[in-house]
C-alpha cells in the first residue's frame, strides 16, 4: 500500500514582526463584508464590499458586528486595523492561518484566534482560520472565505430572540464562540459515526479488505487534525473566564463558564474517539491474525490426519522383496480400509476435542 506524501507549505521566514502575509488556500476575489448594527430597539444589516462602510456605526450606543470574508485582501484589513487601532502583531495573526488558537489582551480590545469547523454541502469537513476582535461596542470577525456557522445567530439577532439584543459586545463575543463550540459537537458526532461504521465493517467483513488500513489511517489523520484545531481553545476560554477587563461585563462570566464546560466535554469526546481510532488498527490486525490462525489450524489438522496414512503407505511402498503382507490376498483393499477407518477415527477425535 503506497502512502501519498502531501506537499507542505511553510511560513515564509525572515519577515519583520507585524508583517501581514496570507498563506492560506482560500483566496477570495474581493472582500465581502457583513455589517450588523443593533440595539434593544433597532436593527440594521448591510452587505457591502467597501471596508470603509463599517466606520459609520461608532458612538451610537449600539453594538456593531462587522464580519470580513477574505483574508487575502491585505489592504482592506489594514484599513480596518488602522481605523480601530489594532496592533500590527494582531493584523499579522489575523491573516496567518497557521496561528494556534490564542487570546491576547490589549488596551482597547481583546483579540481571540480560533478554528471554525463545519461541513459543506458535499459532507466535506472544512477547517477555517477565524479571528475575533472585541471592543467596548463592536466585534470584528475575520474569516478566510464565505460560509460559516453563524446563520442561526444572525437570525436570532434579527428576530430579537433571547437576550442578545439587550446585551453588549461581550455577550455577542460569547454567542459567536458558543456557535463555534456547538458546531464542534456536530463535527465530532459525525466523526464518531464514521468510527463506529468502520468498526462494524471490520467485524462484519468476511474477507480481507485492502482499503481498510488506508481508511483507518485517513480517519486517524482527520481526528488528529480536529484535535489540533479544538484542544487549544480550552485554554483560551479558561483565560477568558479569568480575564479582568472592563470590556467583559460580570454578567457574561456565567455564560463563559458554561462555555468552558462545553469545550471540556468536546475535548473529552475527541480524546475518546482518538483512542478508538488508534485501537481500530490493532483490532484489524487481530482479526486478520485470527483468520490466518483459522487457516493454519485447518492446514495443520489436514497434515496431522495424513501423517499416519503417509507412514503406512511409506512402509508398504518400500522395495523389499520379503514383506509378508504383500502376499496377502486382498491386502490392498484391507490396507485401504484400515487407512479409511484411521481417517474417520481421527476426524471423530478432533471433533470431540472441538478442534474442528
Amino acid at each position: 500500500m503506497k502512502v501519498k506524501k502531501k506537499k507542505r507549505a511553510y511560513k515564509a521566514s525572515n519577515l519583520p514582526p507585524g508583517t501581514m502575509a496570507y498563506k492560506g488556500k482560500k483566496a477570495s476575489l474581493e472582500t465581502v463584508i457583513d455589517i450588523i448594527n443593533y440595539s434593544n430597539q433597532t436593527f440594521t444589516k448591510i452587505d457591502c464590499n467597501n471596508v470603509e462602510d463599517g466606520f459609520n456605526f461608532e458612538g451610537n450606543e449600539q453594538v456593531t458586528w462587522i464580519n470580513i470574508n477574505g483574508l487575502n485582501n491585505l489592504e482592506d484589513i489594514e484599513k480596518l486595523g488602522t481605523h480601530y487601532k489594532l496592533h500590527p502583531l494582531t493584523l499579522e495573526d489575523i491573516v496567518n492561518t497557521n496561528q494556534r488558537p490564542k487570546l491576547e489582551e490589549f488596551q482597547n480590545y481583546i483579540f481571540i484566534v480560533f478554528k471554525m469547523l463545519y461541513f459543506k454541502d458535499n459532507d466535506e469537513l472544512q477547517y477555517e482560520h477565524l479571528s475575533m476582535v472585541v471592543g467596548p461596542d463592536y466585534v470584528l470577525t475575520f474569516q478566510e472565505a464565505d460560509g460559516d456557522v453563524f446563520n442561526d445567530l444572525r437570525d436570532r439577532i434579527e428576530a430579537a430572540k433571547g437576550r442578545i439584543r439587550s446585551q453588549g459586545a461581550d455577550y455577542l463575543m460569547y454567542a459567536i464562540l458558543d456557535a463555534i463550540v456547538d458546531n464542534y459537537f456536530t463535527v465530532i458526532e459525525a466523526v464518531g459515526d464514521k468510527i463506529e461504521d468502520l468498526e462494524a465493517h471490520i467485524f462484519e467483513s468476511q474477507s480481507n479488505n485492502e482499503n481498510t488500513p488506508s481508511q483507518i489511517q485517513h480517519l486517524k489523520q482527520e481526528v488528529l487534525k480536529i484535535r489540533r484545531s479544538i484542544f487549544p481553545l480550552r485554554e483560551v476560554i479558561n483565560r477568558l473566564e479569568k480575564l479582568d477587563n472592563t470590556i467583559i461585563n460580570e454578567k457574561s462570566l456565567s455564560y463563559i463558564r458554561d462555555l468552558y464546560d462545553h469545550i471540556i466535554q468536546v475535548n473529552e469526546s475527541i480524546d475518546l474517539y482518538r483512542e478508538m481510532v488508534w485501537s481500530l488498527m490493532d483490532m484489524y490486525m487481530t482479526i486478520i491474525s485470527n483468520k490466518m490462525n483459522e487457516v493454519m489450524k485447518v492446514l495443520t489438522i489436514i497434515a496431522t490426519i495424513f501423517i499416519p496414512l503417509t507412514f503406512i503407505a511409506g512402509i508398504y511402498g518400500m522395495n523389499f522383496t520379503n514383506i509378508p503382507e504383500l502376499q496377502v490376498e486382498n491386502g490392498y483393499f484391507i490396507l485401504l480400509g484400515v487407512m479409511f477407518i484411521l481417517f474417520i477415527f481421527m476426524l471423530i477425535y478432533f471433533r470431540r476435542k472441538k478442534w474442528l
